[in-house]
């Protein structure tokens, strides 16, 4: 199979890469196998192409920012016995190139042609776009 779809979730309540990361890091210790999970009432229909390399990115202020590699799904049962998704993640995040995205409820596929790129080892953000530059795509409505 050589399928592959992502993820995109907003993270609600996050400020920064850095929240994102501590707040993951504080839960983490409380978890089983101390991996960093999202649990979800919906079990994606494309469980096997999310399962075939795909990462879940995270919208923080409007902005895909950074990523995580799915390991695997679990199933979970709450205490009222509905069944849930735990998304389990790789722990390490890694910094994308910014897109925007408006608001949207639960979680929604991403195309890995759609997908923003790793920014390079080592950089935390991406270099600011000229002045003129940023006022003429935000004129036509791309940023």
């Amino acid at each position: 199979m050589d399928k592959r779809v992502n993820l995109v979730k907003l993270s609600v309540g996050t400020e920064s890469v850095e929240s994102l990361m501590a707040w993951q890091e504080m839960r983490r210790r409380e978890l089983p196998e101390g991996l960093p999970r999202h649990v979800t009432r919906m079990w994606p229909k494309r469980a096997a192409e999310i399962l075939n390399g795909g990462s879940i990115y995270w919208v923080i202020k409007g902005l895909i920012q950074c990523r995580q590699r799915i390991l695997r799904l679990d199933e979970l049962t709450g205490e009222d016995g509905i069944r849930r998704c735990a998304i389990v993640l790789d722990p390490e995040l890694h910094r994308t190139n910014t897109a925007p995205k408006r608001p949207f409820q639960g979680w929604r596929y991403l195309k890995t042609e759609d997908s923003p790129a790793d920014l390079p080892a080592g950089k935390s953000q991406e270099e600011p776009l000229p002045p003129e530059l940023s006022q003429a795509l935000a004129e036509i409505g791309v940023i």
